[in-house]
């Protein structure tokens, strides 16, 4: 096992080398260049409590009653190796793309989420530029094609200068918005020496950055004024590095940097409709004119704004004359409103709505135009590095529109529309060809093929498309009438009656035939989709086309679940409005016919999972539905009839956190589970059958709770007792090895969607994970490595080694023994502290002990999770051995320890928003509750108490009682003090007051903005 351990280890490290080679983060596998990413393990502390300790009692109720849950950050641990981003569907079509490579290969980079994509048409290939922790905001390229500047909003925002020959980040600048939210614009110098920027802030601020210095702070800064508008376009003059333009919808803005006293001054003339007498429009794009003694800013009007430029003389300070630009002219030049405004060659070149190009002289007179392709909006604009070839007898350029007609000469150029289409136009030829067309709107529907290397992926605009992700190619789609936009999507699971061949399968060849010989093959895969108005369509997987004569309609709002049963005879959907609506296949002269069968509104808060299974004994499907009312709900499907959907069980599956997701857990035991995970970050198995809460374990722990979970499919039957489950949270993608054990080295995790992720779906296969970013409108294809995963879990040790990082001080730390402590002062305590006869030292307690352990470590937990710890050591080897265990040992009860926790101990912003919920607000505008509402609530809510329980807790948290009040045997029969609470207690109790005066805890800020309650400060 030791030299095991050494490989694994001289593995790692190796692997860490050559990340760090590449300059990607090694901490987070996020690729964040340049220098190390590392984020730091945060483990949980909690202080030792000798005194008082009835005060969380009070915590734990109040935190019960409001029902809220905290969700503070944890770190993110490593994710190296475990997903490699393989493919990116989908592109940011509010972003330019820009033509980097021609020739023999056509290049383009485009952005995708947080990633960058090098994209080789012909070859079919992409490379991902992997190094932003947010959404990329805003991309630029330098003249040569050489250098890409991507920039991102968020937190710890950066900015990434890159090779795009290697694809390798050159340099990364950290911190380059501290006081904002990102950066909105950017811009790089013709010659690629300098980038300017300019912040997302209120106060936004542009930045010159002498990024080949490898300099981390910019060669100067300006301020701007609100009243300027918010700047979302900045470009250099491409003669001069010195000057600049900017724009927002109202202000056009000149820069002059004085680099010698690294002061930009700037000139910024406000325009009203009185400046021309005419309504100027806003403004789009600016540019520097080809005279380069103007500057052309355009409108959605379809007018250009000609500025004239006054420049100082070279010899003067910025001190003693600054720059300035008036407008002198204003240009009707279209109808059309221009979105898009740059210089090629020799032209002045403008997109518009309409989807038009046109080509101007240095006059503004219109040279020449493209108008007959029906294109939507024109986005953006990138003409080829290389200028085009001269006319020859084989050449077919169009004449221009001037007098003597001379040939229309320009370069190849990429247009990319609002409608999320990309084309390349030779303009040789005038040859138009559509390169891709990616969804315009979110993407929260993907659903994989059960047996086939396919993927649909729908969209809000109302399109499904379908591909090959293998070979990464597109197949086929279908585009649904506007307003029908795709919620979700799911396969029925139904195996096709004859399996056939790969040359069958295979989508080469002549694409008709393929369609045809595929939908003979297997015409009984469906494919479910729910729409955002509630209609719901049974579709042929192969063609999308429609399997029923006319969509079920029995939803008013969004279809968010659908799912079919193992047999294919039943569907569920579930709704926005807590709805969920069953359908069933009938026959009907000798057809199978889907028919709808019945609804019902089971739930009073948002449906989280919907799930099929099978009854063990008759193999009949059987319905379940999971909402964030924390109540689980069988069907009878067998009992159910025409506008009658019969109810089975219903049982409660959390207490105060609420249920995020469920799924089947794998029959790795011989008890069937239920798997539900919670807000709380924890992980619940239920008996199938009973719904009896058997194990409550650990999840995973990555920033926010789990929102989907899906088990990695086996390949063969030898892999039936070594299974996976990938997940997701908010931002997230992740894999945990099962069996679930609370072990945190078992999970591991990597951001996929820094905006969020709406979906989940695995490859039949299980070597992919695919996840769709909802309003990123993208999907990416991530290959999973099993192997570096199991080589992390090696690593991190045996049996109780992972847990004892999971508390201050390790296995040999205060706590810990402290725990010790406790746990053999339990046996005394059960044997009577004050006997004389011998002691009889054991390895187990009696389970009866646990919860005053539990409370002696600072862990309160409610009766009913006190009920759920016994079930779990009781019935924990009853289906192996038929027996029940009534004891426990120290190590299982560290692990029953750490999995029932709160992970994050008790925070003030758990109490805050407990006394959010249940106060008012006083005079001073915080929220409290007055001393009769909580006296109130602490004996008729939740788990409420009697009143000689709350006298007695108040008595023993005023110091009114001795120590170890009634948790000692011989005290129990004891009367406590009397307590006047119009004494003790303050008319109205904020949560700080609650806190400190009358729980006494302290407040710590050692755990960030959120600061965590320990400690008992109160001296008596």
């Amino acid at each position: 096992m030791d030299q095991k351990v050494k490989v694994l280890e001289k593995v790692k490290a190796t692997e860490k080398r050559a990340r760090w080679s590449k300059g990607i983060c090694l901490c987070c596998h996020d690729g964040i260049p340049g220098r190390p990413h590392l984020r730091g393990i945060q483990i949980l502390s909690f202080t030792k409590r000798r005194k008082r300790r009835v005060f969380l009692f009070f915590l734990h109720l109040l935190l019960k009653i409001a029902s809220e849950d905290s969700s503070p950050f944890f770190p993110v641990d490593s994710a190296f190796g475990r997903f490699t981003l393989t493919w990116s569907f989908g592109w940011n079509s509010s972003l330019p793309v820009y033509y980097i490579r021609d020739d023999n290969q056509r290049v383009l980079l485009y952005v995708c989420a947080h990633t960058a994509v090098i994209y080789n048409v012909f070859k079919n290939t992409q490379h991902h530029l992997q190094g932003h922790p947010n959404v990329i905001s805003c991309l630029c390229i330098s003249e040569d094609r050489r250098w890409i500047a991507t920039a991102d909003k968020g937190p710890n925002c950066l900015i990434i200068i890159w090779d795009s020959f290697t694809g390798i980040p050159v340099h990364t600048i950290f911190d380059s918005c501290p006081e904002g939210n990102g950066i909105g614009a950017i811009a790089i110098t013709r010659d690629a020496k300098y980038l300017a920027t300019i912040s997302d802030a209120e106060i936004q601020k542009v930045c010159i950055w002498r990024w080949t210095l490898a300099v981390e702070t910019p060669a100067c800064t300006l301020s701007l004024p609100k009243e300027y508008g918010v700047q979302n376009y900045l470009t250099f003059n491409p003669t001069n590095n010195k000057e600049l333009v900017s724009n927002s919808k109202t202000q056009a803005i000149y820069y002059l940097w004085y680099e010698a006293g690294g002061i930009l001054a700037h000139s910024a003339p406000r325009l009203t409709e009185k400046t021309f007498n005419k309504l100027v429009g806003k403004f789009s794009q600016s540019v520097f004119h080809l005279n380069l003694t103007q500057i052309l800013s355009a409108t959605m009007e379809g007018k250009l704004v000609v500025w004239d430029v006054h420049r100082p003389p070279s010899s003067a300070s910025a001190s003693v004359a600054s720059p300035q630009i008036k407008p002198c002219k204003l240009v009707h030049l279209q109808k059309e409103g221009i979105t898009v405004l740059t210089t090629v060659d020799s032209y002045i070149v403008t997109g518009d709505i309409r989807g038009n190009i046109k080509f101007y002289n240095h006059t503004l007179s219109i040279v020449n135009w493209y108008s007959h392709f029906k294109l939507s909006a024109i986005r953006t604009l990138s003409f080829s590095k290389t200028p085009a070839a001269p006319p020859t007898e084989k050449s077919n350029y169009p004449p221009d529109c001037t007098l003597k007609g001379d040939l229309f000469i320009v370069r190849n150029l990429i247009i990319g529309t609002a409608d999320a289409t990309v084309y390349h136009l030779t303009t040789d030829g005038t040859k138009l060809e559509k390169l891709f067309v990616e969804p315009k709107d979110a993407i929260c529907a993907i659903s994989c093929h059960p047996y086939q290397p396919l993927i649909a992926i729908g969209s809000f605009c109302g399109m499904i498309k379908v591909w090959d992700y293998e070979k990464k190619k597109y197949l086929f789609s279908r585009v649904f009438k506007k307003g029908l936009g795709v919620q979700s999507l799911t396969y029925n699971p139904e195996a096709p009656r004859t399996w056939p061949g790969p040359e069958v399968m295979s989508f080469e060849g002549m694409k008709s035939f393929s369609r045809i010989v595929l939908r003979l093959v297997i015409s009984g895969v469906l494919l479910g989709a729910g729409f955002t108005e509630g209609t719901v369509y049974i579709l042929d997987a192969m063609s999308l086309e429609n399997q029923i004569p006319e969509p079920f309609k029995y939803s008013r709002t969004s279809v968010t679940h659908i799912s079919f049963s193992h047999d294919s005879q039943y569907m569920a959907t579930a709704d926005v409005h807590f709805t969920v609506a069953v359908y069933m296949v009938v026959v009907k002269n000798g057809h199978r016919v889907w028919e709808y069968l019945a609804r019902l509104r089971s739930h009073r808060k948002s449906i989280r999972s919907l799930l099929f299974g099978v009854h063990l004994d008759s193999n009949k499907p059987r319905l379940l539905s999971l909402g964030r009312d924390r109540l689980l709900i069988e069907y009878n499907l067998l009992k159910s009839y025409r506008d009658n959907l019969e109810v089975l069980d219903i049982h409660r599956t959390d207490q105060g956190n609420y249920p995020t997701c469920m799924v089947w857990y794998p029959p790795l035991t011989k008890e069937l589970f239920l798997l539900i995970c919670n807000s709380g970050y924890k992980v619940k198995l239920f008996n199938s059958t009973t719904k009896m809460c058997r194990k409550t374990l650990l999840g995973p722990v990555f920033g926010s709770p789990i929102e989907q979970i899906q088990m990695l499919p086996v390949k063969s039957t030898l892999e039936l007792q070594k299974r996976y489950m990938a997940f997701i949270n908010r931002d997230k993608v992740g894999l945990q090895i099962l069996p679930v054990d609370g072990n945190p080295h078992k999970t591991s995790a990597i951001i996929c969607h820094p905006s969020g992720v709406a979906g989940m779906a695995l490859s039949y296969d299980g070597c992919y994970a695919f996840t769709a970013g909802g309003q990123d409108r993208s999907v990416v294809q991530w290959e999973i490595n099993l192997s570096a995963l199991e080589a992390a879990v090696s690593l991190g040790g045996e049996d109780l080694t992972p847990f004892y990082g999971l508390v201050a001080g390790g296995r040999e730390g205060k706590f810990y023994r402290e725990l010790e402590d406790y746990f053999y002062y339990s046996q005394l305590r059960s044997q009577g502290i004050d006997t004389m006869e011998t002691r009889k030292v054991a390895e187990h307690i009696c389970l009866s002990e646990l919860p005053f352990v539990m409370r002696a470590i600072g862990f309160y937990p409610s009766e009913e999770k006190i009920r759920d710890m016994f079930n779990e050591i009781r019935f924990s080897e009853y289906v192996d051995t038929g027996k029940l265990i009534d004891k426990i040992n120290l190590p299982d009860f560290f692990k029953v320890y750490l999995n029932h926790r709160p992970p994050f101990g008790n925070t003030m912003s758990g109490i805050q928003q407990s006394f959010d919920v249940l106060g008012f607000t006083n005079s001073k505008g915080k929220k409290a509750i007055r001393r009769e509402d909580l006296l109130k609530l602490l004996l008729t809510k939740g788990e409420h108490m009697t009143e000689e329980e709350m006298c007695d807790c108040f008595a023993t948290l005023f110091g009114l009682n001795p120590e170890g009040w009634k948790s000692e045997p011989a005290a129990a029969s004891v009367k406590g003090a009397e307590i006047c609470f119009e004494e003790v207690l303050p008319d109205e109790i904020t949560a700080e007051i609650f806190t400190t005066d009358i729980l006494g805890l302290t407040i710590s800020q050692d755990f960030g903005q959120d600061p965590m309650v320990s400690g008992v400060v109160r001296n008596v």
